[in-house]
């Protein structure tokens, strides 16, 4: 599916951002933003080898600047413009912020062939948790609905 043409300017930026942080030797080739009614939100770049956060995507990055922006951690009525297909992890970040919609250029297999390839994750994510790669055991599930139960009694809590 294309992105309406109004969409262009704001992934050019993205684009732009993107080449310069591979440039500046900062971070990997993404770089994103989100737009709210037609202003610019928040940007966000790669950063996982600058600061070695392996969860310092664009993506993630902008959302966490966006929020803050707004004193909020939702997004609502938000547009993220990403320069990829957002990964398994960036994606999980798009639906817990309630963005409204995602415009993205180059694809998952774009980045796969530049050497960015997630999809040893989304087979991952098709597997039950006893079959990943990464042993993935249960402990005190005997009292696992604790916390749950807290949080269904705690009376000024914040639904997200």
């Amino acid at each position: 599916m294309t992105a309406p043409s109004d969409d262009a300017p704001w992934m050019r930026r993205a684009l732009d951002l993107a080449v310069r942080n591979v440039e500046s030797g900062n971070g990997g080739p993404f770089a994103a933003l989100v737009v709210e009614d037609g202003s610019m939100l928040a940007e966000g770049v790669n950063r996982v080898t600058d600061t070695n956060d392996p969860t310092a995507h664009a993506e993630v990055v902008a959302i966490r600047a966006a929020c803050r922006e707004r004193d909020h951690f939702e997004l609502d009525g938000c547009t993220l413009y990403a320069t990829c297909e957002p990964c398994p992890m960036c994606l999980g970040a798009v639906y817990w912020s309630r963005l409204d919609r995602v415009v993205y250029a180059a694809t998952r297999s774009d980045a796969a062939e530049a050497g960015f390839d997630d999809h040893h994750i989304y087979e991952e994510l098709r597997k039950p948790p006893a079959e990943r790669r990464i042993d993935m055991d249960r402990a005190l599930v005997d009292e696992s609905e604790r916390p749950f139960r807290a949080w269904r009694q705690f009376d000024d809590r914040v639904e997200y």
